[in-house]
């Protein structure tokens, strides 16, 4: 009777072992396969250019040189048009990440900053300039200088960068409903991101 039922109890030890085995492989699978979808998502995503916009301004440029000291100066002036296409991007590409299948949880450590381009049109109207103080390649340098700080001035101060942002988030909402779904955890910084409403608070 003794031998019957150690026999028993070893086959039920033996089964349950196999069944175990068997449930931490086909959960290792899908732990597998969760983490390759996620790192498919990550790679199809490319360089995004999140906001465009258009600036047009006109500016004055004047520059004086003296001759014979403060007494006789030489001037040289332009009237310059500007029309630039502006362009904020985020290159999502270079995010840096880990996928940590243990916890289930995708790390993000790294968020790229926003690209901005310029790119600008320059118009020159009623240049005036002498013998004595001629228009040269470095007059025309500085004019785009000048246009471009002031350009960046605009740009900050436009909605331009918090559309970008917007549209970043969007993106980055997206990993946050595939992680959600397959009951994994989407971190920032070390930051659990346990809602939506999170990601909008998150500092770049």
């Amino acid at each position: 009777m003794r031998k019957i039922l150690f026999g028993v109890i070893i086959t039920l030890i033996v089964l349950f072992t196999f069944k175990y085995c068997g449930d931490k492989k086909e959960d290792r699978i899908v732990l597998q396969e969760n983490s390759a979808l996620i790192q498919e998502q990550l790679k199809n995503v490319g360089k995004l250019v999140v906001t465009e916009g258009h600036f047009s301004e006109v500016f004055n440029y004047k520059n004086s040189k003296e001759i014979f000291g403060k007494y006789i100066t030489s001037d040289k002036k332009a009237v310059v048009i500007v029309n630039a296409d502006v362009s904020v991007a985020y290159d999502l590409s270079e995010i840096e990440y880990t996928i940590d299948e243990e916890n289930r949880t995708l790390k993000i450590t790294s968020i790229p900053e926003e690209e901005i381009k310029i790119n600008p049109d320059f118009e020159y109207y009623d240049v005036q300039a002498d013998f004595l103080n001629p228009f040269k390649a470095e007059d025309y340098n500085e004019i785009k200088e000048i246009v471009n700080q002031s350009l960046r001035k605009k740009i900050e101060a436009s909605e331009l960068k918090s559309n970008a942002k917007n549209r970043l988030i969007s993106e980055l909402s997206k990993f946050y409903i595939l992680t959600n779904s397959l009951g994994w955890t989407l971190e920032y910084n070390e930051t659990p991101i346990s809602n939506l409403d999170l990601l909008q608070t998150i500092q770049l």
